[in-house]
């Protein structure tokens, strides 16, 4: 079925959603406050006669986006959101979408491990779709259906998105243990104990505790934790280089933003932690994590 759609962003996501959906679907973009590719000149217009409004863009920009198109929208039209972050209130996508549309109308959020060049390149992606109408997972299978993007229905929306967001802040511990090059059995370490956290984090929001072991989670965070254009991955190797001039990325304003909102009990989570304390004091880097591995070993003794 052959669906109208409409890109906000044109930035290397928006271009692979592009790539995976025009060649089957009627694509049309706005970036940057204007129409890039559509039939009117306003983005009012094209969200009314649009039946998926894929949000290609940072979380920031989504309240107020959000707001701007509401009274446009087409009935049975679904808002959906790919972006992993929080905004500048601590707030997931998920959680914009439901404070602007409440039951008035439909949204939901695609997260997994998607890479935009490899979907660019024809390689396969894969994501859970969690909606705030299952039913409405027809329209998901009808868009990404003959493309490269595998993407299958899922629940606990707020738990995949924070596992989502969060995964960036361990990811960084993962360029940390490469650099200071403390073997493959640290990363195993790290990939179970990150999930462990994850899990927690995710049951004091109420979700479920699989949750992180998803697309959205473990998927997730697998792909940023290895990757060799990871963001997080390569911050993680520059702070203990001492290259630390340049320290952003989503995983550290979510960092910043845990701790300005206390959105969790964040200092319960001995990882978490590290990540926060080896970002926001790099030169305590090699002190942080000997103590941390310190701990463990304690930690073990006690068990034994």
């Amino acid at each position: 079925m052959k669906q109208r759609v409409l890109i906000l962003g044109y930035g290397e996501m928006g271009h692979a959603m592009e790539y995976l959906l025009a060649a089957r679907h009627d694509v049309r973009i706005w970036n940057m406050g204007e129409v890039v590719k559509g039939s009117h000149a306003t983005l009012e217009d094209e969200v009314a006669e649009s039946q998926v409004i894929l949000f290609c863009l940072p979380v920031n920009p989504h309240h107020e986006i959000a707001s701007r198109i509401a009274p446009y929208l087409a009935k049975g039209s679904v808002c959906l959101s790919i972006a992993k972050g929080l905004d500048e209130s601590g707030r997931t996508a998920a959680q914009v979408f439901d404070s602007v549309f409440g039951n008035k109308h439909h949204y939901g959020v695609v997260y997994g491990p998607m890479i935009s060049e490899e979907l660019r390149a024809g390689r396969h992606g894969f994501a859970d779709a969690v909606l705030s109408d299952a039913a409405d997972f027809v329209v998901i299978r009808s868009l990404f259906r003959g493309s490269t993007l595998v993407c299958q229905q899922a629940s606990d929306m707020h738990g995949r998105s924070w596992s989502v967001i969060l995964k960036n802040v361990y990811a960084i511990l993962f360029g940390v243990a490469d650099e200071l090059q403390l073997g493959d059995n640290m990363r195993g370490h790290l990939m179970v104990a990150s999930i462990a956290e994850l899990s927690g984090i995710v049951q004091s929001f109420g979700g479920q505790a699989h949750t992180p072991y998803s697309y959205a989670g473990l998927g997730d965070l697998l792909t940023t934790a290895t990757s060799e254009g990871s963001h997080h991955h390569e911050l993680g190797r520059k702070l203990v280089r001492g290259e630390w001039s340049n320290i952003s990325g989503e995983g550290v304003h979510t960092l910043r933003m845990v701790e300005k909102y206390r959105v969790f009990d964040w200092r319960s989570y001995p990882l978490f932690s590290l990540s926060h304390d080896i970002v926001s004091a790099p030169e305590t880097l090699n002190q942080r994590v000997e103590e941390y591995l310190e701990q463990l070993r304690e930690t073990e003794s006690c068990a034994i």
